[in-house]
């Protein structure tokens, strides 16, 4: 867990002040990685509070670390700022978040996820600030809840500093870019992180299950982040209580991935948008169709995670599901405790 860092004041000498400086000027300019490998901790192991096995060290953003590795830095500091250690663990954990980042919940969500899972190379840790997390968790915690998942304690927005200390900043307020001015000698607007300017300005209303791109990757992320799934066809949807109901028909059911579900559960299935009861749904317009259907069971009610029309034609689909007969999903389990 992090240090609770509010109120904090950081008393930093003038060469590291610089050290920092020329740091954050060669990432704002895109300057090659290696310009400033050179950085280097403390000689002791000992970092925030934790003995590490290892010193802290610079190393890669690796191509496959798909949440950060288009964030706009190429190195990164390992152990990370969620103490994880070593490179798979970084990538198991951080693989669970990438379907959030899909979402475009919040145009930072990928700036703070990866200011904790692969924080830039620089001579000591820098945190988000609060108000970053802050933001990024008031539009991005709604979407969790409609997947049954609560905003993790390991981000709890207090433990990180107020925006007068050294730390990372908000860097766009609706669809445009912001700077936020703090009293650190050192203002950490300079960093520029590079962002695809589609992913910053579309903003969808859909609800969350059913906003989801038809593609092979993202099917495949939902299909290990979810308990069960169905190709099955929907009889009748209702509205109750703020959410919205599935009744799936009672013809036959095909079991792609079982799960927790049980034989009887099968019979009388009936699935939930969490707080979905008047955000639109496209896929639901029509229910003459078979879906694909991917659901998790969270307090004996089983939330839908994503929904398509099984489009026959459509080579995505074809090859995640001859995929999933051989696919090995990582272990996801222990991200939002």
């Amino acid at each position: 867990n992090f240090r609770s860092m509010a109120g904090q004041k950081k008393h930093v000498c003038m060469p590291r002040l610089l050290t920092l400086a020329l740091g954050l000027f060669f990432i704002s300019l895109g300057s090659s990685a290696e310009e400033y490998d050179y950085y280097s901790w403390q000689s002791d192991n000992f970092q925030n509070g934790r003995f590490y096995a290892k010193q802290p060290q610079c190393v890669d953003i690796p191509t496959d670390l798909r949440l950060c590795y288009t964030v706009g830095y190429k190195k990164m500091r390992l152990p990370n700022l969620l103490d994880h250690e070593t490179m798979p663990e970084v990538q198991q954990q951080a693989g669970s978040w990438v379907p959030l980042l899909a979402k475009r919940c919040h145009a930072d969500t990928q700036v703070f996820l990866c200011s904790l899972f692969a924080p830039v190379c620089l001579d000591r840790p820098i945190y988000p600030c609060r108000s970053l997390c802050e933001a990024v968790r008031d539009s991005c915690a709604p979407v969790m809840e409609t997947y049954g998942f609560p905003w993790p304690e390991m981000l709890q927005c207090e433990k990180f500093p107020l925006d007068n200390d050294l730390c990372i900043p908000m860097q766009f307020s609706g669809n445009h870019a912001t700077q936020t001015p703090g009293r650190a000698l050192i203002k950490l607007e300079v960093i520029s992180f590079e962002f695809n300017e589609a992913q910053q300005n579309k903003s969808s209303k859909a609800c969350p299950p059913c906003d989801n791109e038809l593609k092979a990757d993202t099917v495949m992320e939902h299909f290990c982040a979810s308990d069960f799934v169905l190709k099955m066809k929907i009889k009748e949807v209702k509205r109750e209580k703020g959410d919205r109901k599935l009744i799936a028909a009672q013809k036959k059911k095909k079991v792609l991935k079982m799960g927790i579900l049980r034989k009887k559960d099968l019979k009388k299935l009936t699935l939930y948008i969490k707080n979905g009861a008047n955000c639109p749904c496209s896929q639901l317009d029509n229910l003459g169709s078979n879906f694909l259907i991917m659901g998790r069971k969270v307090d004996q009610q089983l939330l839908l995670m994503s929904i398509h029309k099984w489009d026959k034609k459509s080579k995505e689909l074809k090859y995640a599901i001859k995929y999933m007969k051989s696919h090995q999903c990582p272990t996801y389990h222990t991200v939002f405790q």
